[in-house]
């Protein structure tokens, strides 16, 4: 994403995430995975080559400051553009505006929605550049279906998409496709003049139906929250080594100062025992750090693995690392959070980032964690290194 509105001329994602919710109070700011739904759709927009800048329209001073948290930019919803009768069309259009007063000028407009998690990043990826090479004017996420639908009458239930008196089968039938909710990505002039998400050539842009849930009650919350713990622990990571940052890996990225200026941090005895579980099988482990604390230190030797710390050059001091205990870098695990773990990432070969990491970490994570920095992250890492060994043991 650009670092400044004068260099937005492309693609810009707008995400209406209002404060109230009935079906479910503070949905936009309920966690899926570690990661609040506002949060998730932000690190999906932050992924997409195409897309200049994200931006999130809302009227809640929480969802501000957990958009800002994620790196997107926020546009202050006014009232009367934040009640239950108000479409999320008025809500683009007063983001536009906003955004163009600060200096924007976007060609194309992406409208994600947070109550989706799974939002399908290749998808929307291909809906973008559609729209910018011109082969439509307006694409949305949807999912295939070949199901009867029906309607109910006076008379008594009546086909919609099909002769009641005729079943045909699967395969001679034409497929249908329902909208997922996910993703609209439209040319910002056509928006704005037809002042509806759909307008000149429509696209249909196929996502996994697995990435089709949407949120509108506390049932499909929770569903959603299961199926991210079972995405996370399902591949397995064939990785010879494991390093990690500090703060905001092992750590949920605060600290508590006392008025004595000691400083100590939370960390979790689930990761404690995932590092121990590596460290028994073998797996060396670091933890390499550009501070030098003394928290880092104890609880390196709590957990009895090597520790670099006072380390600006990260990168270098990783290699160096793994030359000493005979690992390529392609099969280490690198997990970082911030900015400045960004080349050490791209170093090896399976970069990981924690489900709250920043949108920069996000972007060259091959794998991003269903848990948070310090709530579950390590272990998750190291249940699935281990899976790995186990499964080529067998």
């Amino acid at each position: 994403m650009t670092e400044s509105m004068a260099d937005v001329t492309g693609t810009v994602a707008i995400i209406p995430a209002r404060g109230g919710s009935k079906g479910v109070p503070g949905k936009n700011l309920k966690e899926v995975g570690g990661v609040s739904l506002v949060g998730r759709a932000i690190q999906a927009a932050a992924q997409v080559d195409g897309i200049d800048l994200v931006a999130v329209s809302t009227d809640d001073a929480e969802i501000a400051a957990e958009s800002r948290r994620h790196g997107a930019v926020v546009v202050d919803r006014p009232a009367d553009l934040a009640g239950d009768q108000a479409t999320s069309e008025s809500a683009l259009v007063h983001a536009i505006e906003t955004l163009r007063a600060l200096g924007a000028d976007p060609k194309r407009l992406a409208f994600l929605q947070a109550t989706s998690p799974f939002i399908d990043v290749p998808a929307l990826g291909r809906a973008v550049k559609a729209v910018a090479e011109g082969r439509a004017d307006s694409a949305f996420s949807a999912v295939e279906t070949y199901a009867f639908l029906w309607r109910r009458t006076e008379a008594g239930a009546e086909g919609v998409n099909h002769d009641k008196s005729f079943r045909p089968r699967r395969q001679d039938r034409e497929p249908h496709y329902q909208e997922t909710g996910a993703f609209y990505v439209m040319d910002l002039e056509g928006f704005l003049k037809a002042n509806h998400r759909f307008f000149g050539r429509v696209e249909v842009i196929e996502v996994d139906p697995a990435t089709s849930i949407e949120i509108d009650d506390l049932h499909e919350l929770e569903l959603a929250r299961r199926l991210a713990e079972s995405e996370a622990g399902a591949t397995p990571i064939p990785a010879k080594a494991v390093v990690t940052d500090f703060d905001g890996v092992h750590t949920d990225d605060t600290a508590t100062v006392t008025q004595d200026g000691i400083e100590s941090v939370t960390v979790s005895r689930s990761d404690g025992m995932g590092v121990a579980r590596l460290r028994a099988a073998g797996v060396p482990f670091l933890i390499l750090s550009k501070e030098r604390n003394p928290v880092v230190t104890a609880r390196a030797e709590k957990l009895r693995v090597d520790v670099r710390q006072g380390i600006d050059d990260k990168p270098t001091a990783l290699a160096a690392w793994c030359a000493e205990v005979g690992v390529d870098l392609a099969d280490v695990v690198y997990m970082g959070n911030d900015i400045n773990d960004v080349e050490s990432m791209r170093l090896v070969g399976w970069p990981v980032a924690p489900a709250d990491a920043r949108p920069e970490a996000i972007a060259v994570a091959r794998v991003t964690c269903a848990k948070p920095g310090g709530r579950g992250a390590v272990r998750e890492i190291a249940e699935r290194v281990l899976a790995a060994r186990e499964g080529a043991a067998s």
